[in-house]
């Protein structure tokens, strides 16, 4: 038998079903909890295995008892976010159905450091994989990050260089990433070297703009306090009291991983990403990322996180998306294995 938080459960089960009424303190909160037309209540049913029905201010569960379990933690975190004055959305419901187990939902750490605030927003790690990323870049110089598109590689690497021009801990920030292709050609695109650049960095800059303001931020380029470039602009440089962003960097060579991370001068900070399933490089270059994350694994002072599928909070298909692509590669590497087998 299991009961929610206020002791208003009522449960019954046998040896392989359980039942429990999970009650809610009125038909408000079920609603919040439960969403208009119960629309959140279907996104779980739609990911468990036990059937969920609304009743007035409660929901019968009718499942395993693991599942069960499950189902009546998730609306109890649920509930949570609600008392705490935040409304939920259709992807609150969908990130916590994915995590598995509510205890892996982080929507809110309490643990101090792991709450960002910059000039707009206050930003939180969302699953424990974010929690752990953060974490690194807080306390380590350098941090290298790997992990499927949508998983908050490049957001939380900005919120924190945000936080650091906030609180006076960067006296500014440079953001950076391999131009157009790999090879870097700008040369032939029209407009000056900010206008070259800027659509290549356009997730970076949606990332200021949501944390500083549209217009600080275009202050902080204006006065250099934020400086966008291309990597090749960093060869020869000693970047001195900065927060350093490398994005992209699967798509860097090893010589110029080589060269960026050698650029990291006193009291200054650097977070390299990327994902290294998307990889722009010619098949006979070796990823400048994938390298320098072999090389440098275990040497002090250098965290490493690694993202998956489960810390992906963007629309509920990117992580499909994600999935099936890894087993079309799965498949092929397969497939490679096969026709070419090993000699004996």
């Amino acid at each position: 038998m299991t009961e929610n938080k206020n002791n208003k459960s009522e449960a019954s089960n046998d040896s392989e079903i359980e039942k429990v009424a999970y009650r809610f303190e009125d038909s408000g909160e079920a609603i919040a909890v439960l969403g208009v037309g119960d629309r959140f209540l279907r996104i779980i049913q739609e990911s468990s295995d036990a059937t969920v029905v609304a009743r007035g201010s409660k929901v019968i569960i009718h499942g395993s008892p693991d599942e069960v379990t499950r189902l009546v933690s998730i609306f109890d975190k649920l509930r949570g976010i609600v008392a705490e004055g935040r409304d939920i959305n259709v992807e609150d419901a969908r990130l916590m159905m994915r995590q598995g187990f509510a205890a892996e939902y982080q929507e809110h750490p309490r643990e101090e450091g792991l709450s960002l605030e910059t000039h707009q927003v206050r930003i939180r790690p969302r699953t424990k994989g974010q929690e752990k990323y953060l974490r690194s870049i807080l306390e380590y110089p350098m941090t290298f990050c790997t992990g499927p598109a949508g998983s908050g590689k490049t957001y939380l690497a900005v919120a924190v260089a945000a936080h650091f021009l906030k609180s006076r801990r960067a006296q500014r920030v440079i953001l950076t990433r391999p131009a157009v292709e790999a090879g870097e050609s700008l040369g032939y695109l029209p407009g000056d070297l900010y206008e070259k650049v800027a659509p290549y960095f356009r997730p970076l800059y949606d990332a200021l703009y949501e944390m500083l303001g549209v217009e600080r931020t275009r202050k902080m380029i204006e006065d250099e306090v934020i400086e966008i470039a291309p990597l090749a602009y960093m060869r020869g440089r000693t970047l001195n009291k900065s927060f350093i962003i490398l994005d992209e960097g699967q798509n860097t060579t090893v010589n110029q991983m080589k060269m960026f991370l050698t650029r990291l001068g006193p009291e200054s900070r650097a977070v390299i990403t990327g994902d290294v399933t998307q990889i722009d490089l010619p098949p006979e270059q070796e990823s400048g990322l994938i390298q320098a994350c072999r090389l440098l694994n275990g040497i002090p002072g250098i965290g490493f996180a690694e993202l998956t599928e489960k810390d992906i909070v963007r629309h509920h298909l990117v992580q499909r998306i994600v999935r099936a692509y890894e087993r079309e590669g799965n498949r092929n590497r397969g497939n490679a294995r096969n026709n070419n087998p090993e000699p004996d």
